[in-house]
Formats: C-alpha cells, structure tokens, sequence
C-alpha cells in the first residue's frame, strides 16, 4: 500500500514537471519587452540564486569540495552550461518570436537525435525497430525543411543542443539541484556582466517598466528550479519507463500552446511532418515497453532458475564436492528498462 502511494505521488509530480516545461511558453512572453538575451541573462542570475537557497536549505554542500578536485568534471560543466545556454537563448528567442510549434518540435525530436548520436559517437547497436524510427524521423525533417523552404532550424538547434547536453550530464553524474546549481555557477559572472553593461549604457529593462515587470524578470529563477525538484521527487518514485512516457507531455503541450493559444499556421505540409515525427515516436515507444517487458519476463525465469538451483544445491548429498548449477542460472539478468526509450535518469531535465 506504502508503495503504491508513493508510486501516485511521484506521479503527480513527474506530471508536474512536465506539465510546467510544458506551459512555460506562456512566460516568456510576459516579460516583453525584454529582448531574449536580456531574459536569458537573469534566468542564469536568478536561478542561481533560488538553486542556492535551496541547497542552504537542504544542507547540500560536499558535492562542491569533491567537484574541485575533479578538473576533467568542471571542464564538461563548463561545456554543459554553454551547451545549455544556447538552449535556453534559442527556446526564449523562439516562443517571442512566435515560433512555439517549432521549438517544440525540437523537444519531440530529441530522443531520435539522442539515439543517432548514440550510434555515430558511441557506436551503440540499434534494434531494427529503433533504426526505422530514426530513418522515419529523418524523413519528417526533409519534408519540413520543404515545407518550410529551410530546414527547421530551431527545432535542429533545440533537439541537437539538448542532446550534446544530455551526454554530457550522463559522462558528469552528479544530482540535478547540484548540477543546476554548479552551471549556473559557471554562467553566472558573464550574466551579471552583461546586466550590469545593459545597465550602465540605459538599455537594461529591468525596473524600467514597473515592480511587476522587476519581479517576473526575478521570478525567471522559480521557473527554472521548481519543475527540476518536482522532477527529482518523481524520478525516485516512479518507474523509469514511466518517467519516458511522462517527457511527452512537455513538447505535446508547447504544440497545443502554438496551435490553439498562439494561432500559429500549421499548413497540409507541417502536419505531414509531425505526423511523420509522432509515428517515429510511436514506434520507438512501443519497441521501449516490448524490449522491457521481454528483458521483465527473463529476469523472472533467470531468478527462478536461481533459487531452484540454489535449493538443489542445499540438498548435496554428504561426499559430493561440487554442482554444476544450469546455464541459466550463471547468466547475466538483464535490466527490465534498461532498454527504455529514453531514459530520463540518465538525461538531464527538459531545458525550456
């Protein structure tokens, strides 16, 4: 019973997180007329902030005398913040500019571009099912890059960034408050820098339009920490297959956003190419749950074997020296969701 509870608790909260990534296009644009890079600058000041407070307030500070001693961490933190920073200025950038189906297609494409990155960087093996969903997810870019007249570029940027970034937090492993908490560290001088420039030249709108403008600007920081702790409450509550299922929700409630909020065109040619995209995702999703239910079902057997050649071994009759226990037995058990696609501990959180 306990742990059903916390199975529908951590469900909850991934469906928060997600839910907030999903609806943060209604933000940004609520601090106009702030500019993208303006915006970008006090998301990295005022995250900081908040991600630090929260750690004052958990006590969380030894992951920081360890990540000194480890230069070759720091240096792909320092990568990771500048991945993620363009990210961030491309997401921001997008959705002011009226480009919220875009942006979201790039989170729609990102395990595809994760699993070809895979393949070509670290020479993973597809299974036939995975390689037809990346030619599938291929074929969806070229008919948007048709229909658009150009290859869609922020969703490329988006998808491609994101997974750059997902590597590198996969190679650095450290929690997700801390690891927010350390790239913003990295980000936050050369932030500070350019506010401070946007200040001094009178270009700077915060406190230029009004408390209420000042505190959103401010509140950047809460939008960017909030959905990060509800996603680590989920992560060490629900199942992973679960939690790759869950990360859906954020780019299907982006596209609706654009759709039905923001009355974006979607012409015959875009819904060709989402079409294309989904059924990628469907296939990928579908293969996801079969391999783990199959690699489930071994893992039971295996044990089974196990036990069974574990109490034979009990009843060896006096003399006997040695039992040559089954194959099964001495095998590997494999992990049941290993194979989940994706797999959203092993990545960082969505960065809209």
């Amino acid at each position: 019973m306990k742990a059903d509870n916390e199975q529908r608790i951590g469900l909850l909260y991934g469906i928060g997180a997600y839910g907030m990534w999903g609806l943060v296009p209604l933000f940004w644009p609520l601090l106009k007329p702030a500019g993208a890079v303006e915006i970008l600058a006090h998301r990295m000041v005022w995250s900081l902030a908040v991600v630090g407070v929260a750690l004052l307030a958990l006590r969380r500070w030894g992951w920081i005398r360890e990540l000194l001693r480890e230069p070759r961490k720091l240096g792909l933190i320092t990568v990771a913040a500048a991945v993620i920073t363009v990210n961030w200025g491309v997401y921001i950038w997008a959705v002011n500019a009226g480009q919220v189906v875009e942006a979201s297609l790039g989170y729609f494409i990102n395990p595809l571009v994760t699993i070809a990155m895979g393949v070509l960087l670290l020479k993973e093996r597809l299974r036939p099912a995975q390689w037809a969903a990346v030619g599938i997810g291929f074929a969806a870019v070229v008919v948007l890059a048709v229909g658009y007249g150009r290859p869609p570029w922020i969703s490329l940027v988006l998808a491609f960034s994101f997974a750059v970034y997902g590597l590198i937090k996969k190679k650095i492993n450290i929690g997700g408050l801390e690891s927010l908490a350390a790239e913003t560290a990295v980000q936050f001088l050369p932030a500070l820098a350019y506010l401070l420039w946007l200040g001094s030249q009178g270009s700077a709108d915060f406190g230029a339009h009004g408390a209420g403008h000042a505190a959103l600007l401010a509140a950047t920081g809460i939008v960017t920490a909030v959905p990060l702790v509800c996603f680590g409450a989920a992560a060490i509550r629900v199942p992973l297959s679960t939690l790759g299922l869950l990360q859906y929700l954020a780019p299907v409630f982006q596209f609706l956003l654009g759709i039905v909020y923001f009355h974006e065109a979607m012409p015959a040619e875009r819904w060709a190419g989402f079409s294309l995209v989904w059924l990628a995702l469907s296939m990928l999703t579908w293969d996801a749950l079969r391999t783990a239910r199959r690699n489930k079902a071994e893992a039971m057997r295996l044990t089974r074997a196990t036990r069974a050649a574990s109490a034979s071994a009990a009843t060896v009759p006096d003399g006997v020296t040695s039992v040559v226990l089954p194959d099964a037995a001495t095998a590997t058990v494999p992990d049941p969701v290993a194979a989940t696609v994706p797999d959203p501990a092993k990545r960082p959180e969505p960065a809209a």
